[in-house]
């Protein structure tokens, strides 16, 4: 795979992850559709396309995955859900972020994997950038929104990490979307059919968001996945929180406040640090 079709896949792939953000909330913001039917439209949407990719791949007898991590994936695309009733754009991703990365470190070091200074000093910054973010003021985030957001973020870096090893990426991908879809459902059981509502604009997103942002998003980035190094791989993702802010700005008419400045530079300012003294260490 030459250079240029690398990169092109990585920034589409980047821009698909930022899109899910963009795609749920404008979608819950203007109460298009509640939070629970964008929850199992974007999930039964992802398996419809997954499973596609899979059986047009494979055999039918081949879709991998478990119910352990299908619970995970639930989780992960509900609180995303319900977050962003409160959270504007932006200020979601970051949170989503840095709950997956917090995730994802953590396990590491709990695995038995040693920090260096510069791994340390990293974390401090982007904890601070963390902090920044959610300290008590007028700019201050939803507190209810933002715990969920990062739940969220806590139960998609379970599910990469579970996601390691499990053979064909896309395969594993459509048995967790086809399982955590009859879930879904059942989420929109405790809401009451009274609660459920969605248009043809709100269901319009939710597809997107499902088919397009989370589905062919998942594909195009596990088939670029292979030909990036470890750093490379973790280094771009950095730039999902970037896109997020951006498209807000250009598409939600979302203010980029000071307060969200502060907390970004610090926080993916942390995070690269932590990723370029993990790759010098190793």
């Amino acid at each position: 795979m030459s250079t240029i079709r690398i990169g092109l896949l990585t920034l589409s792939a980047m821009t698909a992850f930022a899109a899910n953000s963009l795609l749920c909330r404008l979608a819950l913001a203007e109460g298009r559709i509640d939070p629970a039917s964008f929850t199992l439209v974007r999930v039964a949407s992802g398996a419809c396309l997954l499973c596609a990719l899979a059986l047009w791949r494979h055999s039918p007898r081949q879709l991998g995955g478990d119910w352990v991590s299908a619970l995970a994936l639930l989780s992960y695309a509900a609180g995303f859900s319900f977050a962003y009733v409160s959270l504007t754009a932006a200020t979601g991703a970051l949170l989503l972020f840095g709950a997956v990365q917090a995730t994802m470190i953590g396990y590491g070091v709990w695995a038995g994997e040693r920090l260096t200074l510069g791994q340390v000093a990293g974390l401090l910054i982007a904890g601070t950038g963390l902090l920044v973010l959610l300290l008590p003021g007028a700019q201050a985030p939803s507190p209810g929104g933002a715990c969920l957001m990062l739940a969220s973020g806590v139960a998609w870096g379970t599910y990469s990490l579970r996601g390691r090893g499990l053979g064909d990426p896309t395969l594993a991908s459509a048995g967790h979307f086809l399982r955590a879809t009859p879930l879904a459902a059942l989420l929109c059981l405790p809401v009451g059919l009274a609660q459920l509502k969605a248009d043809t604009t709100g269901l319009s997103l939710a597809i997107a968001s499902g088919a397009l942002a989370s589905g062919a998003g998942y594909a195009i980035w596990y088939a670029v996945l292979p030909h990036l190094r470890a750093i490379s791989a973790a280094s771009v993702q950095l730039s999902v929180p970037v896109l997020t802010a951006a498209g807000a700005v250009v598409f939600l008419a979302e203010p980029i406040t000071m307060r969200l400045l502060m907390a970004a530079a610090a926080l993916l300012g942390g995070l690269a640090l932590f990723l370029t003294a993990r790759s010098a260490a190793h």
